[in-house]
């Protein structure tokens, strides 16, 4: 549950100003880091990522038996921990390491197994192994509004690192908001003579 305000637990969003914007986060990061090394308050500072999109790389292809390979892994991994939790209430160093090797191997025998069988029952739909991960394609370095021009007097000074700057609005951010106001007041106006062409075309033919 959520303090109350009152218990000073939840603040109130602070006026951030933005500062500089790169195409990367390692570039926001270094400059960021730059500006705590010349004693500049980055308590104030934030990092935005904007543009955000889904990145699914291809790490190889998948077939029956890497699919088993990979759950015979993870299937020995998990035998590994089970036999070492079994093996506390074993009595003897024998029986304990027998049994870690034993859960060891009924683990990878039944990761492998599964693996195997889920990727078979695919039907070859999807016979590739891939990672996905969420990036930006724009990072804003913003600081405090009251301490804006302080942090663009150290980057003009040579704290910034030498990265490309981002000057230009994404192209998927879609529209400005003077075009978007533009094209809502030219689709009134079209709509409003529409309107009247029909008033005018109702009277002539009475």
């Amino acid at each position: 549950m959520l303090d109350s305000p009152s218990r000073g637990r939840l603040t109130p969003a602070a006026d951030r100003r933005p500062l500089v914007s790169y195409d990367n986060y390692a570039a926001a990061q270094r400059t960021v880091d730059a500006l705590s090394d010349a004693g500049f308050p980055v308590e104030t500072a934030a990092i935005v990522g904007t543009d955000l999109r889904l990145e699914e790389t291809v790490t190889g292809r998948l077939t029956n038996g890497r699919a088993a390979l990979t759950g015979l892994i993870s299937g020995a991994v998990f035998g590994f921990v089970v036999g070492l939790f079994l093996g506390l209430f074993t009595t003897t160093t024998t029986s304990f390491v027998w049994l870690v090797l034993w859960s060891i191997l009924w683990g990878a025998i039944a990761g492998a197994a599964f693996g195997f069988v889920s990727h078979a029952f695919t039907g070859g739909v999807r016979d590739f192994s891939s990672r996905s991960s969420i990036v930006a394609g724009r990072y804003d370095v913003l600081v405090g509004a009251s301490v804006l021009d302080r942090a663009q007097a150290l980057l003009q000074g040579g704290q910034a690192p030498a990265d490309t700057v981002i000057v230009e609005r994404p192209p998927t951010a879609g529209p400005a908001a003077g075009t978007t106001n533009r094209t809502k007041d030219t689709e009134t106006d079209a709509g409003r003579g529409s309107a009247r062409d029909t008033a005018r075309y109702d009277g002539s033919g009475r």
